[in-house]
């Protein structure tokens, strides 16, 4: 049985200083959250956008945290992608936004392709809320060491725009035109890990199955997180074939990004494309030179259907979903 030692002062945001000179004049911190930026540009945004509350602003960048204990691979890392929404409404209507955006975002794994029953809806207990926060909830994916964290969102209430203000001294409010009343926006916060939610979506995607008594590997990816929605594969490398494979290969890249593959036995590059989680194969062979038709190969049935080519684009598309 160990000891603890005495309590220390411990920062999770990493300072630095900006400027050539290190004093306390020049003392900087990288940003822990996307956040402060949208709020700071409230103002700015309703001004130049005249939108009326409820509307959003989002952003994508980097964000630092001095964690302890970074751990489990890409979970929790010191530095990491951040995706955050600020989303500003009517005081009143802050509790029925709140309950929209948990259900949205819940569903929107779904919707790309998470099993339901790898996710849940954790609401926080009453002492595990941020001090700005009325109301929170995590969005947790099943990883190999149990439920974590994906996503929070968070009822901010005013309380960022009101302290910006009051350290600022410029008004981060809004008057509605159409009823005469001034207010500062309650705030929705959806908050979520890029960098975490890849590996989420990864993980429910990998699946291993055998096909004709061989053990495959394959990524049972959304069609729209898929690398390539779709292959052109040419049976052969031979002058006879390709310039049809070619052609089919830009008529569907007119809509999708293509991968194009005419290396090695068919059956090796199928299993190729399935690793990557590639969700239709068009294999273009000899008999496309008679019958204008190609094989569409499903990634997940490893079913094949016969097409014609003047028909390749539509059935990507029907199968596809877009």
């Amino acid at each position: 049985h160990g000891t603890f030692t005495e309590a220390r002062q411990f920062n999770l945001m990493f300072k630095t200083h900006a400027g050539p000179v290190e004093d306390s004049a020049t003392v900087a911190y990288l940003r822990p959250e996307t956040a402060q930026g949208m709020f700071v540009n409230f103002a700015n945004v309703v001004n130049t956008t005249r939108k009326k509350p409820p509307f959003g602003i989002a952003q994508v960048g980097k964000a630092f945290r001095n964690e302890i204990t970074p751990q489990n691979w890409i979970f929790r890392t010191r530095e990491f992608e951040l995706m955050e929404v600020e989303f500003f409404v009517p005081p009143a209507d802050g509790p029925q936004w709140y309950e929209y955006w948990c259900a949205e975002r819940l569903d929107w794994y779904v919707r790309h392709g998470i099993p339901a029953e790898m996710l849940r809806l954790r609401p926080h207990e009453a002492d595990e809320l941020s001090h700005y926060s009325s109301g929170t909830a995590d969005i947790e994916f099943q990883f190999p060491w149990g439920f974590d964290e994906l996503e929070g969102i968070a009822q901010r209430t005013d309380f960022d725009l009101k302290a910006h203000a009051e350290h600022s001294g410029e008004k981060l409010d809004y008057f509605d035109p159409t009823t005469g009343e001034r207010y500062t926006p309650f705030v929705v916060e959806p908050a979520v890990g890029a960098t975490r939610t890849m590996a989420a979506f990864l993980l429910a995607a990998y699946d291993e199955d055998e096909v004709n008594g061989e053990a495959r590997t394959v990524l049972r990816l959304h069609p729209r997180l898929a690398p390539y929605p779709v292959a052109v594969l040419p049976l052969s490398r031979k002058d006879t074939l390709t310039p049809l494979a070619h052609e089919i290969r830009r008529t569907l890249s007119t809509r999708y990004l293509v991968d194009y593959d005419e290396t090695q036995a068919i059956g090796r590059r199928y299993r190729r494309q399935d690793e990557v989680g590639t969700p239709l194969c068009v294999t273009v062979d000899f008999d496309s030179l008679d019958d204008k038709a190609v094989t569409i190969r499903d990634r997940d049935s490893t079913e094949q259907v016969r097409v014609p080519i003047d028909d390749v684009l539509v059935e990507v598309g029907a199968r596809l979903g877009w």
